[in-house]
């Protein structure tokens, strides 16, 4: 399959697609192989100041738009998804480094996003609350109004979609703010909403310097929600920002899941489905299962299965069909995963598989480190790469205890054969997911987000729409 790069990049903004022209241009870069593919320009203030009045303009539009309408907008977005899948799904591949399989996959997620969305639009019921002969009180629920929207690099379709189909869907406006990383696929993914029938003021596509689009944003009193997926400390940070002006977040922010594997698991199963799972996307997933904490009775046995099966995950580009693993996503990672394994050995682990970073692009081996200490940073640290940490546990207690130790909750996952193991485990982990049996915790219909330091409230099914609307009480004598 050639590899070359072929993307039209540009901003969308009060209905116009904006190239260089004089603006700040940013890298788009190969990760396979490190090299510069293509530029993307950097919103300016004065294009920041006109997607905002567009924005503003764009919902006053989109809420008094029937819903009908709008259900039908997002159904033809998720069609266009599906027959530009192979082309969106290169780019994304290009630009992130996961495999093509795995981009075409997040590619379909997002059709299905739009899709569900368009349908539950239809039910977003209000009541009507009980009062004498002659008077009325119902409570509706509205748009909350102009939405920004930031998503990360490492599911740049999915993630951004997560936020664009719920808003749309509901009559929300959204100034979209995707990593500069990744501008092709989620660029494209903006064409299929326009194309689809999207008025051109309901959303806007700015890229920019992170903190300086953050803040001009947060600052306008346009702006009325913040949704936002990334790193705890920026989550945090922009919940500064928007406490000035008392806008409603969503922050979806960083795990760091346990595994809790136990004694009566059919082993060889479990090892089959959490090694492919573990490397899924180089690692490079909020919900990606990183702590596995195993029985003590069956935890060599689990390392080494572990280990033989990571040593056989094939690298490579992700466009070559034998890939299993890309490279990392950006120059940064490499290093950073390095710094955490050689912790780890110095601190006793030992490094069963892979540990060394690739010889070109930012690739790093599949890595496995068992006997991992409570005081090894990638113990304390979410490592956001391809390596698994594993340490014995002894009881139902201990690996409770282990499981809720850090300040993270987002995601965490058992595996057991016995169903009152599970139905403990469902009450006694302190995550806002839990997998047992299974990794597939997010879906189109189901709530997604964490707790304590993983932030707050959800993406996905009714909750994650409800963060867009507003509740409103009407009282009529």
């Amino acid at each position: 399959m050639s590899k070359s790069y072929d993307a039209d990049l540009a901003l969308f903004i009060n209905g116009a697609w904006k190239i260089g022209e004089g603006r700040d241009m940013f890298p788009v870069v190969d990760p396979a192989s490190g090299e510069a593919i293509a530029e993307v320009p950097l919103a300016s203030p004065a294009d920041l100041d006109e997607a905002l009045d567009a924005a503003d303009k764009g919902f006053a539009l989109w809420r008094a738009t029937p819903v009908e309408a709008r259900a039908a907008v997002l159904k033809k977005a998720a069609a266009l998804l599906r027959e530009r899948a192979d082309g969106i799904a290169r780019l994304l591949t290009m630009e992130q480094g996961k495999p093509i399989a795995e981009a075409r996959g997040e590619v379909a997620s997002s059709a299905q996003l739009f899709d569900w969305c368009a349908e539950e639009a239809s039910r977003i019921y209000g009541r009507t609350l009980v009062r004498p002969t002659g008077q009325r009180a119902l409570v509706t629920r509205q748009p909350i109004g102009p939405v920004a929207a930031f998503s990360p690099w490492n599911f740049p379709i999915y993630l951004m979609a997560k936020k664009l189909a719920p808003a749309l869907a509901v009559g929300c406006s959204v100034v979209a703010k995707p990593p500069e990383e990744t501008p092709g696929c989620t660029g494209a993914l903006v064409r299929c909403l326009i194309d689809a029938g999207l008025p051109a003021n309901v959303v806007q596509l700015v890229h920019g310097v992170p903190d300086a689009v953050s803040r001009h944003l947060l600052a306008s009193p346009v702006i009325r929600k913040v949704s936002f997926t990334g790193s705890v400390p920026v989550g945090k940070h922009l919940m500064r920002l928007a406490a000035d002006g008392l806008k409603r977040v969503t922050m979806e922010l960083g795990g760091h899941a346990p595994v809790l594997v136990f004694e009566d698991c059919d082993l060889e199963k479990t090892l089959d489905m959490v090694v492919p799972q573990k490397f899924r996307n180089a690692g490079q997933v909020c919900v990606s299962p990183t702590r596995f904490y195993v029985q003590e009775s069956i935890y060599q046995r689990f390392v080494d299965g572990f280990a033989a099966r990571t040593q056989g995950v094939t690298t490579g580009h992700g466009l070559e069909a034998e890939t299993r693993m890309g490279p990392l996503a950006n120059v940064r990672r490499p290093g950073a995963i390095e710094a955490l394994v050689e912790d780890a050995a110095a601190k006793g682990a030992r490094v069963m598989a892979g540990g060394k970073r690739g010889n070109q692009g930012f690739f790093f081996q599949p890595t496995l480190l068992a006997d991992v200490p409570d005081n090894a940073d990638i113990m304390n640290n979410e490592p956001f790469g391809p390596v698994a940490v594993a340490a014995p546990f002894s009881d139902l207690a201990d690996a409770v205890s282990k499981a809720n130790r850090l300040p993270y909750g987002l995601a965490a996952f058992a595996f057991t054969e016995g169903l009152r193991t599970a139905n403990l485990l469902g009450d006694a982990v302190e995550a806002g997911m839990v997998g047992v049996n299974t990794f597939a915790v997010s879906a189109a219909d189901a709530p997604f987000g964490g707790v304590k330091d993983s932030g707050f409230g959800s993406e996905g099914g009714i909750e994650g729409m409800d963060s867009y609307l507003a509740t409103k009480a009407i009282h009529m004598a």
